[in-house]
C-alpha cells in the first residue's frame, strides 16, 4: 500500500498522536465555490454531475487544490441508494430532492429493487477510482452514505419534510413494516460502503440527517440500531474492517454515549453541542469531529477566525488518553459562504491547533 503524504486525518481516527488538528468541511465541494458553479453549469444539472465520474472527480478536487484541506470527500449524494432502488430521484428547483415513485404502500416496500453495486451504482465506484488516481495519495478519500432512517424518511415522504408525517405515521402505525424497510435499506447501505472501500475509499461517514427529530426510544429502535448494524458489519468484513467509520446524527448531541456503543471510530457533532462537555462525556472512547456553526462562514474573516479558535479551545489540549479531534463545521457549508473565509478557516486551524498538541 502506498503511503499517504498527508495522513493526519487517518492517524487521528486511529487515535495516534498528531502534530496538529486535521480539518475538512462537510459539503466542501459545493455552490459557494465559483469553480464548482462553472462545472455544474457544464454538467447541465446536479445528478449528471454526480453520475459523471470525471466531473465528480473535478469538483471533489476543487477544495483540495484551493484550500489544502486534510481530506477529500467523494462528491455524490446521500440519495443514490433510493434512486438505484427505482424511486426515480429528481431535483426540483426551489424544492430540492423529490422522488417520482415514493414508498406509499406495504407492497411498495415488498417490491423495492435491491440495487446491484456493480451496475446500478457503478458510477459511484468509478468516481472513487478516478478521484484516487487524481489525488495521488495527497490526502485520504472519505466515502459516505445516508443513514437507513434518513434514507427511509426521504423514500416515504417523497422529499424533504418539516413534519415527517408519513414516515412517523408508518413508524407508529406499522412498526413491523418500518423495520422491514429499514432492514432492506441497511443491507444495501452495507453493500454500498463495502463497494466504496473496494474501489478506494479510505474512511467512511454515515450522515443521519433526520435522526434528531426522533424521541430517545425511537432513535434507539429506528435509527441507532441500524447504524449499529452497519458498523458491526463493516468491522467484521475483511474488506472494510480496518477502515474508520464516523457517525453523525444532526440534533443527536444528547445521545453521544449511546452512539459510542456502536464501536464507531468517530462521532460528528453539530454546532448545538458543547465540545468541552462532549469531550468529557466520550472523548476518551471516540474521535470527535466538528463543530463550528456553518453560518459563521457567511460573515467576515475575523468572525471565522474567532469561531475556529473557540472550537479548538473548547476541545483543549490533547492528553495521551484523548482519542482526538477533527475540525469540521457543525453541518454542511452553505451556498452563501465566502471562499476567502474557507482560506481563513483552514489557516487558523493549521496554525492555532499546534498549541494544543504539545
Amino acid at each position: 500500500m502506498r503511503e499517504i503524504r498527508n495522513d493526519l486525518y487517518l492517524r487521528t481516527l486511529r487515535g495516534e498522536k498528531v502534530e496538529r488538528t486535521p480539518i475538512w468541511v462537510m459539503r466542501q465541494a459545493g455552490r459557494y465555490l465559483p469553480e464548482y458553479r462553472e462545472t455544474r453549469k457544464q454538467a447541465g444539472d446536479f445528478l449528471t454531475l454526480c453520475k459523471t465520474p470525471e466531473l465528480a472527480c473535478k469538483v471533489t478536487m476543487q477544495p483540495i487544490d484551493r484550500f489544502g484541506l486534510d481530506a477529500a470527500i467523494l462528491f455524490s449524494d446521500i440519495l443514490t441508494i433510493p434512486d438505484a432502488m427505482g424511486l426515480e430521484l429528481v431535483l426540483e428547483e426551489g424544492v430540492g430532492p423529490v422522488f417520482n415513485k415514493p414508498i406509499r404502500t406495504i407492497s411498495d416496500i415488498d417490491n423495492i429493487h435491491i440495487p446491484n453495486m456493480e451496475t446500478d451504482l457503478s458510477y459511484v465506484t468509478s468516481a472513487i477510482k478516478v478521484i484516487r488516481e487524481e489525488l495521488n495519495d495527497r490526502v485520504p478519500l472519505i466515502g459516505f452514505t445516508g443513514s437507513p432512517w434518513t434514507l427511509a424518511s426521504y423514500m416515504v415522504e417523497g422529499s424533504g419534510s418539516k413534519e415527517f408525517r408519513r414516515i412517523k405515521g408508518l413508524m407508529f402505525e406499522d412498526p413491523n413494516s418500518m423495520h422491514r424497510l429499514l432492514q432492506i435499506v441497511t443491507d444495501s447501505v452495507v453493500d454500498y460502503l463495502r463497494a466504496q472501500v473496494a474501489a478506494g475509499a479510505q474512511s467512511l461517514m454515515v450522515f443521519d440527517t433526520w435522526g434528531g427529530m426522533l424521541s430517545t426510544d425511537n432513535y434507539q429502535r429506528f435509527s441507532l440500531e441500524y447504524m449499529h448494524q452497519i458498523v458491526s458489519s463493516l468491522k467484521s468484513d475483511p474488506v472494510t474492517q480496518d477502515v474508520p467509520v464516523v457517525l453523525f446524527t444532526k440534533g443527536g448531541g444528547q445521545w453521544l454515549e449511546m452512539m459510542v456503543e456502536t464501536k464507531c471510530d468517530g462521532l460528528g457533532l453539530d454546532w448545538t453541542v458543547d465540545m468541552a462537555a462532549a469531550k468529557a462525556r466520550v472523548g476518551d472512547k471516540v474521535v470527535l469531529q466538528g463543530n463550528m456553526d456553518p453560518v459563521i462562514m457567511n460573515t467576515g474573516e475575523q468572525q471565522v477566525m474567532s469561531g475556529a479558535t473557540q472550537v479548538l479551545e473548547a476541545y483543549g489540549h490533547h492528553a495521551p488518553e484523548d482519542r482526538g479531534h477533527i475540525f469540521n463545521l457543525g453541518h454542511g457549508i452553505q451556498p452563501f459562504a465566502k471562499p476567502e473565509n474557507m482560506t481563513a478557516l483552514v489557516n487558523t486551524v493549521k496554525s492555532h491547533s499546534t498549541n494544543y498538541h504539545c
